[in-house]
């Protein structure tokens, strides 16, 4: 059942290092210095004391089982590991060490009762170039039951626990050293043979109600591989959408997700050399992205310029818009009106009531309801004259006008400064009602 697993792989090494390090990836900055915020488990001990962490997560799936289903089970996490000595800019600093815990599970022995999957690692201390690096040991369990729920369809919910089971208690200690015991970035990738997982996002109408039933708290399950696919679950600590994917020009790793790979590459690189010398001494992963981004070639910085792409979609499914002419300008940049020579604000029209409006024309001004700014349903029954009619690059049509008995009106015009509607919000002067 590899395949699966493989295909799950890079969006579980993204959520596994989200957040691992954040720009500008010294350990010297304030934010690197508060580290580890998803899926983390600490020891039951310390999660009781009220420090607003968990010892445990809890997740439940649907199963569409087959004839004689099997789970495939991967767990994967962080293990701290401190490191400490050596003559470099940063004597101190939290790394971390990952792992995975494999299981393979026949359905038939998780109805009705729990199968539990043991966690140990051991912890260690190495000592190399007068560097010291130190882990200690964790200890949890994966606990897996199924359950056939009432109705004609057959479905099985499938529950999956993530329990940290360490015997540490200091429950008074820093977090910093809870987290020595912790498992970091705790995470589940489930895949199944004979049978058929149930989105939770998206569920044929039949199994909404066994979806609400389903109860997930710390750790989200959503469907992965290729869209359409139903054999892979990634149960993440990040609740993302179904078949999530990495954008195909992130270049690499920058360990945050939130963030735009142009924008946080730019700002890498203008970090001085002191800077960069630091952040390639606080950690092996922000050495290599520094490499990377000194090293990056001018094409591939133009390919995190920009690209649009539409959610939800599944493949093949998406009606593509009716082909538009258009006439391109050499040498203007594409931001430019001037770069595409089959559109122009100043004579383009639109037909609202069976009546041609373009810019000059007299309009009614009637703002529709779902419009939420306040100011534009003051103007309602206000007249108003058409400056431009505009065409944004989704193909839609917004009308730019100006108040008739707006007293700054020319200056507004002059400045280029309009109310845009929609044409659905207008009324030609003349129309009929």
């Amino acid at each position: 059942m590899t395949a699966p697993m493989d295909v799950a792989r890079q969006i579980a090494d993204a959520v596994l290092y989200e957040g691992y390090l954040l720009y500008p990836y010294r350990a010297s900055a304030r934010k690197n210095q508060v580290r580890w915020q998803w899926g983390v488990l600490v020891p039951p001990a310390y999660a009781s004391a009220g420090h607003g962490e968990h010892a445990a997560s809890h997740s439940e799936c649907l199963l569409e089982p087959g004839t004689d289903p099997v789970l495939h089970l991967r767990l994967r996490f962080l293990q701290l590991q401190h490191r400490s000595g050596g003559d470099g800019l940063v004597p101190e600093f939290d790394e971390a060490v990952e792992h995975e815990v494999d299981a393979v599970l026949p359905v038939s022995e998780l109805v009705d009762t729990k199968q539990v999957v043991p966690v140990t690692i051991p912890g260690g201390t190495e000592t190399t170039d007068g560097i010291t690096r130190e882990r200690w040991p964790l200890h949890g369990e994966v606990r897996v039951s199924a359950q056939v729920l009432e109705g004609p369809y057959g479905v099985m919910k499938v529950t999956v626990e993530l329990v940290n089971t360490a015997q540490w208690d200091d429950p008074q200690a820093s977090r910093n050293l809870a987290l020595r015991h912790s498992l970091i970035a705790a995470h589940i990738v489930l895949a199944v043979t004979d049978g058929e997982f149930i989105s939770l996002l998206d569920p044929p109408e039949w199994a909404k109600p066994a979806v609400e039933s389903c109860r997930n708290e710390r750790i989200w399950p959503v469907m992965v591989g290729e869209a359409g696919s139903r054999d892979a679950l990634l149960i993440s600590p990040i609740i993302l959408y179904d078949y999530p994917q990495i954008a195909p020009e992130s270049a690499g790793e920058l360990y945050d997700g939130t963030e735009i790979d142009e924008i946080l590459t730019l700002r890498t690189m203008t970090l001085t050399d002191e800077e960069k010398a630091e952040a390639r001494a606080t950690d092996e992963r922000a050495r290599k992205l520094m490499d990377r981004v000194d090293s990056m070639p001018p094409e591939m910085l133009d390919k995190l310029h920009g690209a649009i792409r539409y959610l939800g979609e599944t493949p093949g499914t998406r009606k593509e818009p009716d082909p538009v002419e258009t006439i391109t300008t050499p040498g203007t940049p594409w931001w430019d009106p001037g770069a595409d020579a089959s559109v122009n604000p100043d004579t383009d029209s639109v037909t609202i009531a069976g009546i041609e409006v373009a810019k000059g024309s007299k309009v009614l001004l009637k703002p529709g309801s779902r419009r939420a700014d306040a100011q534009d349903m003051f103007l309602e029954g206000r007249t108003a004259t058409v400056e431009a009619v505009l065409l944004d690059v989704d193909g839609n049509t917004h009308v730019a006008v100006t108040i008739d008995d707006d007293p700054g009106a020319e200056i507004s015009s002059a400045h280029g400064r309009f109310r845009y509607f929609d044409p659905e919000e207008l009324r030609p002067l003349g129309a009929q009602s």
